[in-house]
């Protein structure tokens, strides 16, 4: 009985450990407190979810990745910022000759100071003729004394430039100006110099100045007072060889009938008013090779010229005539000129070569019906057109052919048929120059007349002089230059304000050789080869506006980021948000169970010691 009782009593006394597991149960809290460590099994799962859209992300905006190449803006800057600076300006080198001047005379101390003399008059001229496209200064004058036997050469005076010495002794001045401007092209012509040659003649009192088509003029005369006839020299040099000869308020370049392209189409129209009164015909054939090949083989440096020509039929005018009893004609006014033409009924814009930015320019030959034939032109002071046409700027000319005798044949039962003879064909196209001219800003007459008198323009086979040409050509080279600078300038700005636009390649390549164009423009400029500076400036200002007007640039292809963010944000940010706050509250999660278990580890190290 007493062995049971000691192993009874020895059973029913719990031990010390018991004891101290039974204290640290009984301050366990469930809440901040937990026994085993928490798992990282969740915490990875959700940032392996999250890292695979970080990882998915580069793709993805690579798949909606925009290809740009790359743009020199510098450049496009450097050319802008030079030409805005620095306006293009031509060196010219000008030659003055006087003949039959006894240099050892008393004029010599004066004519030493020629040269002088003829660039301070210069300089006068051009403070109201200073533009783009001129030598504004950079020029250099000549000077040469020939005598016959003997030439001085003043110290002014550039050495590349030769006067041969009596070149003028043998000449006969009473022939025509013509033989006398080919006569000075055969034998001192093949420079770039711009030459006036002061023939001293005891024959009459008054000066004749003629200005030939290359790039000659000549005063003949008695010389009298030499400062009038230095003056006279330099307004030729200015006013005539830089400028055209151009009047004021003329046509500048913004307004010169060139297409962005550097390309014109010359439509010619034959226009029957009515058919059941005469039918005319042409054979344009023979007038594109005869009068027109010239022209074009001349005005290439400046523009790319495509010609086109169409006979149209019941092509009534818009305007309304009167017959005029003293003229025996039907008059119309150049107050009805606005509505001559007929935009209804005269279908003349059906060139397929002309592009967008091409520059079409309408000839028209309007042939009246018999109701108001004659009919002619009356000008403001009263009297009747000589050409009976009249040019429209930027759109082309018009000229009236009245059929001979159509008076007599209005009766007639049966429609005249004939075709226009190469005469008639001649006279028109004639008129037809002469508004080309006007519409390139030159003047339609032969003859200038200026401060210091009047000068007689020989007109050329080609319809433009070589010094118009030159002349055309500084202008269009410095306009077409400003234009490129103007257009990359603004192509630049474009590309980047809008990061997420497309410039593929082509446009690359379109303003890179825009730039090099414009740089060899400026370069044949400096050595005063304009008709080469004109060519490239028109293909650097055609390259820039194909570039600029690029369809890849045109199209709506190309968005903002907030556009493609409002677009993919629907598909790809609830997701993302999904993950991210899953991400964000595991982690909080296995904080705050380390923290639980942290706690416990630490009462159990605390009952344990």
């Amino acid at each position: 009985m007493a062995e049971i009782f000691e192993t009874m009593g020895t059973e029913s006394s719990p031990p010390e450990e018991t004891t101290n597991e039974h204290s640290k149960s009984s301050n366990f809290d469930d809440k901040t407190m937990r026994k085993t460590k928490p798992g990282l099994k969740r915490l990875i799962l959700t940032l392996t979810v999250l890292f695979s859209f970080l990882l998915g992300l580069p793709w993805l905006l690579k798949s909606i990745e925009i290809y740009r190449s790359p743009l020199p803006f510098r450049d496009i800057d450097s050319l802008a910022t030079a030409i805005d600076s620095n306006p293009l300006v031509f060196p010219c080198r000008f030659h003055l000759v006087f003949v039959n001047v006894d240099h050892s005379s008393s004029i010599k101390p004066k004519v030493d100071n020629l040269g002088f003399l003829v660039s301070s008059y210069m300089s006068e001229y051009a403070v109201s003729n200073s533009y783009c496209g001129t030598c504004d200064g950079n020029y250099t004058v000549s000077v040469s004394l020939d005598t016959g036997d003997s030439c001085v050469e003043y110290e002014d005076a550039d050495k590349r430039i030769l006067w041969k010495c009596g070149a003028l002794s043998e000449f006969n001045f009473d022939q025509n100006d013509e033989v006398f401007d080919e006569y000075l092209q055969d034998t001192v012509g093949g420079s770039r110099v711009y030459t006036v040659v002061v023939v001293n003649t005891d024959q009459g009192d008054r000066l004749r100045a003629v200005v030939g088509k290359y790039r000659y003029a000549w005063v003949v005369g008695r010389v009298g007072e030499m400062n009038l006839v230095v003056q006279m020299v330099a307004e030729m040099f200015v006013k005539v060889f830089v400028s055209g000869a151009k009047d004021e308020g003329s046509i500048q370049g913004e307004f010169m009938p060139v297409g962005a392209d550097g390309k014109i189409v010359l439509s010619f129209n034959l226009l029957n008013a009515d058919p059941r009164d005469w039918v005319y015909d042409w054979d344009f054939k023979e007038v594109d090779e005869k009068l027109l090949a010239p022209t074009l083989e001349a005005l290439a440096p400046i523009a790319n010229i495509s010609v086109e020509s169409q006979v149209l039929y019941h092509t009534p005018k818009s305007s309304y005539s009167y017959w005029d009893d003293e003229h025996e004609s039907h008059i119309f006014s150049t107050k009805d000129l606005p509505f001559f033409v007929n935009s209804n009924e005269w279908h003349l814009d059906t060139s397929i070569a002309a592009g967008g930015r091409s520059k079409i320019l309408q000839f028209v030959v309007y042939v009246p019906s018999a109701n108001e034939c004659p009919l002619r032109l009356q000008l403001p002071n009263g009297e009747i057109s000589v050409t009976n046409g009249f040019i429209s700027p930027t759109w082309g000319g018009v000229v009236v052919f009245n059929p001979p005798n159509c008076l007599e044949n209005a009766n007639s039962m049966h429609p005249l048929r004939r075709k226009l003879s190469s005469q008639e064909l001649n006279q028109i196209f004639e008129v037809f120059m002469g508004q080309l001219r006007q519409l390139f800003g030159l003047k339609s007459t032969g003859f200038y007349k200026g401060s210091s008198g009047t000068s007689v323009l020989l007109a050329s086979e080609r319809g433009f002089t070589e010094w118009e040409l030159d002349a055309l050509a500084r202008q269009h080279a410095c306009y077409n230059l400003q234009q490129c600078g103007t257009t990359l300038g603004s192509l630049s700005r474009l590309v980047q304000s809008l990061p997420r636009m497309i410039i593929k390649d082509e446009i690359g390549k379109q303003v890179k050789f825009s730039l090099e164009a414009a740089k060899l423009a400026q370069n044949n400029a400096s050595q005063g080869i304009c008709d080469a500076s004109a060519v490239s400036s028109r293909h650097a200002r055609s390259l820039a506006e194909d570039a600029f007007f690029h369809p890849s640039v045109m199209s709506i292809s190309y968005y903002s980021f907030e556009h493609m963010f409002a677009v993919y944000s629907p598909f790809f940010l609830p997701l993302s948000l999904h993950v991210i706050l899953a991400v964000v509250r595991e982690m909080k999660r296995y904080k705050q169970e380390s923290r639980k278990y942290a706690a416990w580890e630490a009462l159990r190290k605390q009952h344990s010691d």
